[in-house]
């Protein structure tokens, strides 16, 4: 049994085809079957949770590279040495830009542009790997990638979802033209020209290649040797921002997580630059109500209304913390909550917020006999993110930069050297100190969405790992506006238009978000939950 937790493995309110996953050496669960046997063969071979963290993180990058690269960020939340330690691996603007140069080049933009140089940030994924296998891992860095390399390097089939997301992608792109940008993209993933099947096999030949100089070199080649060499030439050639300095003097940042208590359990995210907090901020307002049925517009209700006024608040203020205008402390604390729980009526507000645009992400977790567990998250952003991929490297950079405002004024506004307001968020479980376990759901904006729904359908609502990632998930948009799944009540829907709110029914699930979960009941045993809506798979033993 999970400390204080009391479900049953084998109810299934929602369809399902899936049951949680037990087991006692060690678990690594992922959204690619190859990264999570990538985590599993670093704990057969002797290593613990963060080293099959990192083995699967990398792997992520060749098997999953609609969603992340090497040319992520990342963030991390690792239990360890009976403590949480987090990490901020998210990256910094190049030192030479600025509002006033963006718009001297493209005109009198209103918000980043999305694709190319511009959005790039310096890719914070590589650090974390060394990081984290630096402070806590046990096995060499070279041996923990040595899956990734051979994937990358062999080949590998592709799973069902991912050649949708490549022939949107190149269409995308072409439809863009702009050669100079997306022509290594293409070069890269597309070598036949046509976007490939599932089952095709997908060679990465540079990536493997780049990916054995990061593990050789810990990540020193990435930002203070070849690899960094050839991103700023790339840069140079190609219009972006950025010097050898920006690579040189970034570095990763260990940070305390942050929580609140929701029915007596701990729930833990990494403080802003990143959006956890929003998830917090809403479990901090619905902790004041009692639920006692899912399956209830008066629940749904409040949930979209608590987590309006969480994202109306994180969107106008949170960035760099070294910019931020407000102490997201003060969320925190209960008093927050019982305000606004007071603001929620009968019927839908607007809240004062911004749209929030969709991502790509990859979330994994992995636990170890040892007690040592993983909660890890890392993002291209919007799918395979600037578009840009660093010539004869196989880099694709993220364009997180997209998140900065243009309003000189508002507190993330783009400037030099500066993070922004970031959207993936690792999350974590305790009870009265101890670890219950890793938990997360991807997928830009939903994220804290996510996470909210996860944990209010295992603590409210009584649901089994499993059962608490199945259940039908609803997304807030803007304003009024929510989006459900076609498994959603569409009795409680009408309920819910019938309140004010604006609802609509998704025809497809992957804007809703892909989670996993382990926990660790007090015998020792681990329970492992992955995501029905794509590819997720868990390996243990």
């Amino acid at each position: 049994m999970v400390m204080g937790m009391n479900f049953d493995p084998l109810y299934l309110p929602y369809p399902s085809t899936r049951f949680p996953v037990y087991a006692r050496g060690g678990m690594a669960a992922s959204s690619s079957p190859q990264a999570s046997a990538a985590g599993l063969e670093a704990l057969r071979a002797g290593g613990n949770a963060v080293d099959a963290a990192v083995a699967a993180a990398a792997t992520l990058t060749v098997t999953e590279p609609t969603a992340n690269g090497i040319g992520s960020d990342a963030f991390a939340i690792v239990w360890a040495g009976g403590k949480l330690h987090g990490l901020n691996a998210s990256g910094r603007a190049p030192a030479a830009i600025s509002i006033e140069k963006l718009r001297s080049r493209y005109g009198d933009l209103k918000r980043m542009p999305m694709l190319g140089w511009a959005p790039v940030m310096v890719p914070g994924a590589p650090s974390a790997w060394a990081a984290l296998n630096e402070r806590f891992g046990r096995l060499p860095l070279t041996k923990v990638m040595a899956p990734a390399v051979a994937y990358a390097r062999e080949g590998y089939p592709l799973s069902p979802n991912l050649p949708g997301d490549f022939a949107r992608t190149a269409a995308r792109y072409k439809a863009e033209g702009n050669q100079s940008i997306f022509g290594e993209w293409f070069k890269t993933f597309l070598p036949g020209g046509s976007a490939p099947r599932a089952g095709d096999m997908l060679i990465l030949k540079n990536h493997a290649a780049t990916l054995e100089a990061i593990a050789e070199t810990r990540a020193e080649a990435f930002y203070r040797g070849e690899l960094a060499e050839r991103i700023v030439k790339d840069s140079d050639d190609f219009g972006g921002f950025f010097s050898k300095e920006d690579f040189a003097s970034y570095h990763p940042d260990w940070v305390e997580p942050v929580s609140v208590n929701y029915r007596g359990y701990d729930v833990w995210e990494i403080p802003p630059n990143g959006q956890g907090i929003t998830a917090l901020m809403a479990l901090n307002i619905l902790k004041e109500f009692d639920f006692y049925q899912r399956e209830s517009a008066e629940t749904f209700h409040k949930q979209w209304e608590a987590m309006k006024l969480a994202f109306s608040d994180t969107l106008a203020h949170i960035t760099d913390p070294a910019f931020m205008r407000e102490d997201f402390h003060q969320w925190l604390l209960p008093e927050y909550g019982r305000r606004r729980a007071k603001e929620i009526g009968f019927s839908a507000a607007q809240p004062v917020a911004q749209k929030p645009p969709r991502s790509g992400t990859v979330y994994l977790c992995t636990a170890d006999d040892e007690g040592n567990m993983v909660s890890y998250i890392q993002s291209n952003y919007m799918g395979f993110g600037s578009g840009v991929v660093v010539r004869d490297t196989g880099i694709a950079l993220q364009n997180r930069g997209y998140d900065f405002s243009l309003d000189p004024k508002a507190p993330n506004a783009l400037g030099p050297g500066k993070k922004c307001y970031h959207t993936i968020i690792p999350g974590f479980l305790t009870k009265e100190g101890r670890p219950l376990g890793p938990f997360g759901v991807m997928g830009g904006y939903m994220q804290p969405q996510g996470h909210v729904q996860v944990i209010t359908n295992l603590l409210d609502f009584g649901l089994n790992p499993q059962q608490a990632l199945d259940a039908p998930r609803w997304q807030w948009l803007q304003g009024k506006a929510f989006t459900v799944e076609s498994r959603f009540s569409a009795e409680i829907a009408r309920s819910l238009a019938a309140r004010g709110h604006e609802v609509s029914i998704a025809l497809e699930a992957g804007s809703f978000g892909r989670g996993q979960i382990i926990l660790r009941q007090e015998n020792g045993v681990l329970i492992g939950a992955t995501e029905s809506r794509t590819d997720s798979n868990i390996a243990c033993w």
